[in-house]
């Protein structure tokens, strides 16, 4: 299936039904008065989260949407059917923004979580509305109020614990793939991941994550370059950042700053949250250089970075359960929390 993250549609609520004018007729009654039905209500759009769906492939090649008319009113006061609604089902963590692609209309982050999109236009009151002592037999009546029309766009950004990042090449296909079941491609020649890919690692029956491959870090890519910002959103609801650094390329130390550099330009909270270094690739390093490259990463990040190596699995479970710690902190860690935040305040 095909990854897509981001269309615009066209969405538009359906038109009341009119009023009817209608008179009774009937035998033996000679002044049966008006009895028109009212019109039915236009369908409306909405917009839901579900759960089982990952990408708007669905909206790549249906984009206008149009709900249900509203029947029109009948004679002996009957009602208009309403108009059928619209349910347009997208992914959980799907963003609604207006037609500027600026302006944020909801976050779907729930599965569930609904949104009306447009609402259907009223049905016209029929001519029984009207009568009155000065006009008994009115012959007019209101007609349906129109639907609403507008272009929205969609954007998901995809709900994972963790997220894997770091320059083309560094290994994080082969990490996934390692701890997860998921399937992305790999290959023994350099290329870019294309599309996001998800995964979920399975470490016992209670400690359970997903992480994601975030593709398209390169340098200059929060201006543009490469797959640009692109795919840089999915990391904003990551939990912990998973850095992997290629131990076998030369410059150690770049490779780390490149993609700090893009976090922090791109913004959104990326440069804050909790991140994970780790030296990947330690399989194709003997003892003396892996000593080395260790030290010269730890020299520019200040931190300790652990060891990993997706092909023989060395150091995995430990940077997955470090992972872990910062996805869900212990029973302590959150007392500790609350009491430094103080008593709860209205």
């Amino acid at each position: 299936m095909k990854f897509l993250d981001q269309c615009k549609v066209f969405v538009r609520s359906g038109d009341g039904g009119g009023g009817a004018v209608s008179f009774r007729r009937e035998k033996f009654i000679e002044y049966g008065g008006p009895d028109g039905g009212d019109g039915g209500r236009g369908g409306d759009i909405w917009v839901e989260a579900v759960e089982g769906l990952n990408t708007l492939i669905d909206y790549r090649y249906q984009q206008h949407f149009k709900a249900g008319t509203g029947v029109h009113g009948m004679g002996r006061q009957r009602s208009g059917l309403g108009g059928e609604d619209v349910v347009l089902k997208v992914p959980v963590g799907t963003q609604v923004l207006e037609e500027d692609n600026e302006t944020l209309i909801a976050d779907l982050d729930e599965a569930g979580a609904r949104l009306r999109l447009c609402k259907g236009g009223n049905g016209g009151f029929g001519n029984i509305h009207f009568k009155g002592p000065i006009n008994q037999a009115p012959r007019f009546a209101m007609p349906g109020q129109e639907g609403i029309e507008r272009w929205v766009w969609l954007r998901l950004k995809l709900i994972a614990d963790a997220g894997l990042i770091g320059l083309p090449n560094a290994g994080k296909s082969t990490f996934l793939a390692a701890v997860s079941a998921a399937k992305p491609k790999i290959a023994d020649y350099p290329f870019t991941t294309l599309t996001p890919n998800l995964g979920v690692v399975d470490l016992s029956t209670q400690e359970r994550f997903v992480i994601a491959d975030i593709p398209g870090l390169i340098e200059g890519a929060s201006e543009g370059l490469g797959l640009g910002t692109r795919f840089l959103g999915h990391v904003e609801r990551c939990k912990v950042l998973i850095h992997l650094i290629d131990g076998t390329q030369e410059d150690i130390g770049l490779a780390y700053t490149q993609i700090r550099h893009e976090l922090e330009t791109y913004g959104a909270g990326l440069s804050e949250k909790p991140e994970i270094v780790a030296l990947n690739k330690i399989d194709a390093l003997d003892p003396e250089t892996r000593a080395e490259r260790l030290a010269e990463l730890e020299a520019v990040t200040g931190k300790k970075p652990l060891l990993v190596s997706g092909v023989s699995g060395e150091g995995v479970t430990v940077l997955l359960r470090a992972a872990l710690a910062r996805i869900r902190p212990s029973e302590e860690d959150a007392a500790a929390a609350a009491e430094a935040a103080g008593p709860w305040q209205p």
